[in-house]
């Protein structure tokens, strides 16, 4: 849909619910993924966003360094702003 500049926010729409209702299956590369899709299409879902961001705060030791960025990147395409999210990113980037 981003790469033909399609728009559809009734499925994006339809995606967003789906995600937060399983949101708790979701692995890192999942959530990395669904968020950079997200900012790529440029569709905003300030409610998934928020879910995806204490779900990844949660299972960062899980996130490797592409889900991160993927992440990261998809916050700051969208102005996206989660405190709690990018202190524990910089936190773990600090350890290594």
């Amino acid at each position: 849909y981003a790469k033909v500049g399609h728009s559809s926010p009734e499925l994006f729409d339809a995606i967003s619910n789906e995600a937060l209702e399983k949101l708790d299956s979701f692995n890192s590369q999942e959530i990395a993924n669904t968020m950079w899709a997200y900012a790529k299409s440029g569709y905003s879902y300030p409610d998934l966003f928020d879910a995806f961001s204490i779900k990844a705060t949660e299972k960062l030791d899980t996130f490797n360094s592409q889900d991160i960025s993927n992440t990261v990147w998809a916050c700051a395409k969208l102005g996206y702003l989660s405190p709690e999210l990018f202190d524990a990113i910089s936190q773990k980037a600090m350890e290594k």
